[in-house]
Formats: C-alpha cells, sequence, structure tokens
C-alpha cells in the first residue's frame, strides 16, 4: 500500500497547498507550521511501520482468507463485488474505530491521529503508527465471506483516500450528505473535545453506521480540536507514547491483575480503585486552553523546515526502495528516521533565543540522519 501513497503524496501535497493559500487569501489562515510538521512527520513513521510490520498489515489476511472463506472469492468480481468489498471494509472500519475510542489500549494507538489542535488537510495525514497493527483481527468478516486479499487492500485504500478530504474546515454543512456520507462538518465534530461531540462520528465514509448505531452527532457549536488531555509537544516519539506512558503509570500503581487488564481494555478515562488521577482541565477549561505553540526563533523555525523536507525527501525514497532491503537495513533506517525527525521537533521547541551551538548541533544531527536512508538503497 505504501506504493499507491507515495504516488498519491504530491496530490495530497498539493492540494494541502491550496487550502492554505485559500485561507490566507480568506483571512483564516488554519495552519501552524509546527503542528504541520509535526503531522507529516507521524506519517512518515507510520508508512515505517507498515514496512516493519508487513505480516499484520495484510499478511495475516492473505493467508487466512482461502482458509476461512465461506463464499467463493469471484462472487467479489466486477464493479459491483467492488463496492461491496468497499462497503464491508467500511463497515467493518466503523467497529474499529469505534473500539479504538471506547477501549484504552486502542485508543493508545489511535491517540496520534487526535493529538492535532488544528483542523487541515495535513491532520488528514497524521497516521497512527500502530492502529493497522492493531486493527487487523476486525477485518477478518471480509475474509470469512471471501473477499480476496487484493479487493480487500484496494478497499482499504479507497476507504483511507476518502478521508483526505474531510480534513477542512472550509467547507461547510452540505445539506443532505451530511445525512447519508461523512462530510468535513460530520468529521469536525469527531475531531472535537467538546463534551457534546466527543466519541462521535465515527464512519470513515457512510455516515450511516453512527445513525444506526447511536453514535452521531450534528455539527451545531464552534469545534476546539485535540485531545483531551493535550499532547503538548512537537517531539513524535513523544507523540506515539503519550498514552501507552500513562496506561503504564495506571498498571504499576494497580495491585490486582485483574485490574491491571482492566486498565488495557476498559475506557481511556477508566482509573482502577486507589490510584490517582492525574490533574486536568476541566471541560470549560479545556475548551479555553489556547493551542501549543511555543516560540521559537525564525532561525530555530526556518533550519526546523530545513531538517524535515532534507528528511522527508530522503525518507521517501528509502520507502520507495524499501522491499529491496533486509530487516537490518529497515530496522536502522526506521530508527534513523525518527532520530532525525526528532531534531525537526527539538529545533521548533528550542525557544525564542536558542544557542547557536543548539541550533548548529540539531540541524547537523537532523541532515546527517537524514541521509541514512540513501545508504541501504541498491546503486
Amino acid at each position: 500500500m505504501h506504493d499507491v501513497l507515495l504516488y498519491a503524496l504530491p496530490i495530497f501535497l498539493a492540494c494541502m497547498l491550496l487550502e492554505w493559500a485559500w485561507g490566507r487569501w480568506r483571512g483564516r489562515d488554519t495552519y501552524g507550521l509546527a503542528d504541520t510538521l509535526n503531522s507529516l512527520s507521524q506519517g512518515l513513521l507510520s508508512q515505517a511501520v507498515a514496512l516493519l510490520t508487513p505480516l499484520l498489515q495484510s499478511g495475516l489476511y492473505a493467508a487466512l482468507q482461502p482458509r476461512i472463506a465461506l463464499l467463493p472469492a469471484s462472487l467479489w468480481g466486477g464493479l459491483w463485488g467492488t463496492l461491496g468489498a468497499v462497503l464491508m471494509y467500511d463497515f467493518c472500519d466503523y467497529w474499529l474505530h469505534r473500539v479504538s475510542h471506547e477501549s484504552a489500549i486502542f485508543w493508545a494507538a489511535h491517540a496520534v491521529h487526535h493529538q492535532s489542535e488544528h483542523f487541515n488537510l495535513s491532520t488528514a495525514l497524521r497516521q497512527e503508527s500502530f492502529y493497522s497493527v492493531m486493527g487487523w483481527p476486525f477485518f477478518l468478516p471480509m475474509a470469512l465471506l471471501g473477499v480476496p486479499t487484493d479487493q480487500f487492500l484496494l478497499a482499504g485504500i479507497v476507504v483511507l483516500f476518502y478521508q483526505f478530504w474531510v480534513h477542512t474546515e472550509h467547507i461547510g454543512r452540505l445539506g443532505w450528505l451530511d445525512r447519508v456520507f461523512t462530510t468535513p462538518s460530520n468529521h469536525r465534530v469527531h475531531h472535537a473535545v467538546n463534551p457534546p461531540y466527543l466519541d462521535r462520528n465515527y464512519a470513515a465514509i457512510l455516515v450511516l453506521w453512527d445513525r444506526l448505531f447511536g453514535s452521531f452527532a450534528e455539527e451545531r457549536e464552534p469545534c476546539v480540536y485535540g485531545t483531551v488531555k493535550p499532547l503538548a509537544s512537537w517531539n513524535p516519539l513523544g507523540a506515539v507514547g503519550q498514552v501507552y506512558g500513562e496506561l503504564w503509570r495506571r498498571m504499576r500503581l494497580t495491585p490486582r491483575l485483574v485490574d491491571k487488564l482492566r486498565v488495557l481494555f476498559k475506557s481511556p478515562a477508566w482509573l482502577p480503585p486507589g490510584v490517582p488521577a492525574l490533574p486536568e482541565a476541566s471541560p470549560a477549561e479545556r475548551l479555553a486552553q489556547p493551542r501549543y505553540d511555543p516560540p521559537a526563533s525564525r532561525a530555530a523555525r526556518t533550519l526546523a523546515v530545513v531538517v524535515f523536507l532534507a528528511q522527508g525527501g530522503l525518507a521517501v525514497a528509502w520507502l520507495d526502495g524499501a522491499e529491496t532491503q533486509g530487516l537490518p537495513a529497515l530496522l536502522g533506517t526506521a530508527a534513523a528516521l525518527l532520530a532525525g525527525l526528532w531534531c525537526a521537533g527539538a529545533l521548533l521547541e528550542s525557544g525564542p533565543a536558542p544557542t547557536l551551538r543548539r541550533l548548529s548541533l540539531l540541524t547537523l544531527a537532523g541532515l546527517t540522519l537524514a541521509g541514512a536512508p540513501l545508504l541501504t538503497l541498491p546503486l
């Protein structure tokens, strides 16, 4: 799938540029430099994880489908078969998405996509690194009904690409479409922390699933985006590990084994008896909190862009040639990618007057690590 995403990346970036230009022209810029780089960093990391976990991405489905299929694969040929596969994928994805908000261990994998306090097309590319790793069992009903692997993958791409355009504030209500499909209005609700909007509108394509299963909410008040407990960091590793760290704290403080397991599978907000909650803002205070955007000098911001572009460009080259590499090379390059993106994030958190030495070291480290993917490519 990463090959398809690489081909689509120029289109995604062009759409982001158009959205940014439109917002500037209309006096409603919905982008923030640091936030956008952080979202795109998570997108790159998710592709790196996908390369390292092919078995859990589609391998298990491909292995199980011929053995458990109850219907012939020929049933899914042609246009109607493809549309049926997309519909089934959308239905299965609804339940994976819903569980990912209602069960803590799944929320830990999914939370990355919600951490941005902006809402724009770059948020759509803020993909979770471990969401697919956790979610593969939810699609086994498709294997039971005989959907072949190529149709399963195609349906996944269609559902994924559909969700790109709904991450924008520049498209308003769309009448009857809002009642049938996931639209920008419906998906803004899903990304908001307003109390009436929490854990609503899970559907990827058909919002009818939410209406049918009682999880729909209509957009009625301005949305405040992010997570109930804000990330407040540009550290890509911290973003991935934020909720896992909180779950580990709860489990460590929980005396009973059965409660330790409940921590993982109950609601993300559930606390075992006797475990103190971390201080957090009330709903009203959370809605009033300003977006996380620590001051950084112009030099630091410029260098962060340079580091990210170098890291991103060379990472794309690595992803394009990764199928020829062995596991050690993939692991080493993924580590270099993470470290390089960390450098870009650290530059954005370096403060309004960072020392020249700090800027130079972070920039040099980021650019050096950006070259690591090239070392693994065949000549």
